[in-house]
């Protein structure tokens, strides 16, 4: 995955993408997601999440108190010592991590907690949810992180 490649064809098509997604929530909200559920399966059999990884190198989940246990459990360390450690209270007053890259994402982006990671870390890049048109502002934020996402939004462009 040429990431490079990847960042300016999205910053090219960031107006247009904003603009298209903002009109989608206009439409029959089961057709939008029946289209985007359709496209999220067939663009992850094209696209492997470990020759990219983007998401994990730049931006951060949100952890809840469920997740922060989870995973201090799975690094055998207190939730206390974990928040500690890797996180940080953003300005939406959510916890998120200090750093990126993921601390928790190896060499070869493989997460080294995938097992229990967190929820949002899970659910990324929300594009098979119901009710799509209730999150295009996200999904517009995610056309900048996940070329998937991006390759997407390009092929409902043409159904639209």
């Amino acid at each position: 995955m040429d990431l490079q490649q990847f960042r300016l064809q999205a910053q090219q098509r960031d107006k247009d993408n904003k603009k298209f997604l903002q009109s989608l929530k206009k439409k029959d909200a089961r057709k939008v997601d029946d289209v985007f559920h359709e496209l999220h399966e067939e663009v992850f059999e094209e696209m492997d999440c470990l020759t990219c990884a983007n998401c994990c190198k730049t931006t951060s989940p949100i952890f809840y108190q469920t997740d922060i246990e989870r995973v201090a459990k799975s690094l055998r360390m207190k939730p206390g010592d974990f928040i500690e450690k890797y996180l940080r209270i953003d300005e939406d007053k959510d916890y998120v991590l200090k750093s990126s890259p993921c601390p928790f994402l190896d060499t070869d982006n493989y997460c080294m907690v995938y097992e229990d990671r967190p929820k949002a870390c899970r659910e990324y890049p929300h594009t098979d949810r119901k009710k799509m048109v209730q999150i295009m502002d996200l999904t517009h934020k995610n056309t900048l992180v996940c070329p998937a996402v991006l390759e997407m939004v390009e092929r409902l462009k043409k159904v639209f």
